[in-house]
């Protein structure tokens, strides 16, 4: 089957464009882009079959982005020229970090020494160039005070770096199908993207903040509004899936070209055989788009660098025990929430059996609490477990949380239930099974076990990326290799200043996948990978100008 595929010569900077778009047509805006970027009519986009290598000839786009959440956002804004420089009126209330930035007042802070500017700085990431954008954005702020950055933005259209950010849905991504009802654990403030308070837009839009908590709806509106005001549109497609990337290969010609050719990012494999090198080149990106009238257009991009900012949402963490595929063990609070608003739990004597202890159970309990659901909350830890995320919540800023832990350390099974039918706590039990007659077997700590009737159960122990389009489904690239990546304990492994996968060269990770869940620190990944690429194509070009390379598009 033959598919779409990018072809075009990407001979120097694409200049900026605006044009509008047919839902569904992917890649006609892909040629329309590229043709009115080089200056040039391109007709139609050539064809590739599955089983045809691109030969040396292809030339590629210099990035493409896979997930369009705040993670791709933020990476698109600095890849298209905006950058931060140093306010004149601002003074950073850390002494020692405002020298730093004094020395280099004139540069940009993507043109700066990031390692030298976040040395010495700690905050709630374990990436130090996250806890280093963070604290220019948001100054003190885990100390609870409310400076203003002390940044200024400004575009530069020079630094424009060709990419595409490619997503399922809106931008946005998974904001947009979270349940609506809940508040945000992080401020409002804490959510919004450089170059637009969220303060001020929500003023524009008349929208009622009442708390510095909002809800999901606020911020997949903010997000989405925040790529149209940055006029970001034309970097970003939306309904497209990813189905593959792969690395191509190719082999070295006896005059050693490609290794006249080979940049940092290069790498050379040699075969099994150890009779032929083999050079890593770009990466092949396979998917499809889906169409207003359901069906699927596929394509097929080349790309010298692939940032992965796909978030953690994809796959629900499972118990996998026996019973949990039955229809009546769901695994998201989208589900739950569909069950409520059509009475299927209406009038129902058994409870709703919730596993996890974590917020988006305590957001379930809440649910169910609120709708007049009885529940039983079962989860693995103690209630005294100092890692409980309730301990790391102030009671004055998250009381709805706190009104959940109350409950599980005061309504536990081992009290009278009489008192509090409406919802028991199992702490230190683990789910067993599943039995089709709707009964849950349990088990605690000590190793007795206990079969309870249930009308729904909602296991939310959290979630996974789904990596499937990558070889071995990225499990190579983990910290601990041949696992699972997981946000906690097995995360992308990165270069701490560039955010390039150090098993994959030209790969890049940012977001939850590297471990950093919260919106306020996901921002340093984008201003790491911009710094990279900034560095690279700036080394291009003067390859291309000298002479040197960059034929093929690998200099």
């Amino acid at each position: 089957m033959p598919v779409w595929c990018c072809r075009c010569s990407l001979a120097g900077h694409f200049r900026t464009y605006s044009s509008t778009e047919t839902e569904g047509q992917l890649l006609n805006s892909f040629v329309q882009y590229f043709g009115e970027s080089l200056g040039r009519k391109i007709k139609r986009m050539p064809l590739i079959e599955e089983t045809v290598l691109p030969g040396d000839s292809l030339v590629t786009l210099p990035v493409v982005i896979i997930g369009n959440g705040p993670s791709g956002i933020c990476l698109s804004y600095l890849l298209s020229g905006y950058r931060p420089y140093l306010s004149p009126e601002a003074i950073h209330p850390n002494p020692i970090l405002h020298t730093k930035l004094e020395e280099a007042r004139h540069l940009s802070i993507v043109d700066q020494d990031l390692e030298y500017l976040a040395e010495g700085l700690e905050g709630r990431s374990s990436n130090p160039v996250a806890v280093l954008f963070d604290t220019l954005l948001h100054p003190d702020a885990d100390f609870g005070y409310d400076y203003p950055p002390v940044l200024h933005w400004k575009l530069e259209q020079h630094n424009y770096i060709p990419h595409i950010v490619l997503g399922k849905g809106p931008p946005g991504g998974a904001w947009h199908s979270m349940e609506g009802s809940m508040l945000t654990i992080s401020f409002g403030d804490w959510m919004e993207l450089p170059g637009l308070s969220f303060k001020e837009w929500a003023a524009s839009k008349r929208r009622n903040i009442k708390s510095d908590r909002v809800m999901p709806e606020e911020i997949a509106c903010y997000y989405k509004h925040y790529v149209k005001v940055m006029g970001l549109q034309k970097n970003f497609r939306d309904n497209v899936y990813i189905t593959s990337v792969s690395r191509l290969y190719r082999e070295k010609d006896d005059e050693g070209r490609s290794h006249q050719n080979e940049d940092i990012s290069t790498q050379h494999l040699e075969m099994e055989d150890g009779q032929k090198s083999l050079i890593k080149r770009n990466w092949e990106v396979r998917g499809y788009q889906r169409a207003t009238d359901g069906s699927h257009v596929p394509f097929c991009l080349f790309a010298e660098n692939v940032a992965l900012a796909t978030g953690t949402f994809d796959s629900p963490g499972r118990l996998q025990v026996e019973g949990e595929d039955f229809p009546f063990v769901l695994h998201s609070m989208s589900d739950f929430g569909a069950a409520i608003s059509k009475g299927k739990l209406r009038g129902k004597a058994d409870p709703v059996l919730i596993v996890g202890a974590g917020l988006t159970a305590a957001d379930a309990v809440l649910c169910a609490y609120n709708n007049n659901i009885p529940v039983v909350h079962v989860f693995r830890r103690r209630v005294t477990d100092t890692s409980l995320i309730f301990k790391q919540l102030p009671k004055k800023l998250y009381p709805e949380y706190h009104k959940v832990y109350h409950m599980m350390c005061t309504q536990s099974h081992t009290v009278d239930s009489n008192q509090h039918s409406a919802y028991t706590s199992f702490p230190e039990h683990n789910v067993l099974s599943f039995k089709p007659e709707m009964k849950c077997v349990l088990q605690s700590a000590s190793g007795l076990k206990k079969i309870l009737k249930f009308s729904v159960a909602l296991v939310l122990i959290g979630s996974h990326p789904n990596l499937f389009f990558l070889k071995d489904q990225g499990h190579s690239i983990g910290h601990h290799s041949n696992q699972p990546i997981t946000c906690k304990g097995n995360p992308i492994e990165i270069d701490p200043y560039t955010y390039e996968c150090t098993k994959e060269a030209n790969l890049f990770a940012l977001g939850p996948l590297v471990g950093d869940n919260f919106v306020r620190f996901l921002k340093g990944g984008a201003l790491g990978i911009a710094r990279c690429l900034a560095i690279r194509q700036k080394k291009k070009h003067e390859l291309i100008e000298s002479g040197d390379g960059g034929g093929d598009g690998v200099p």
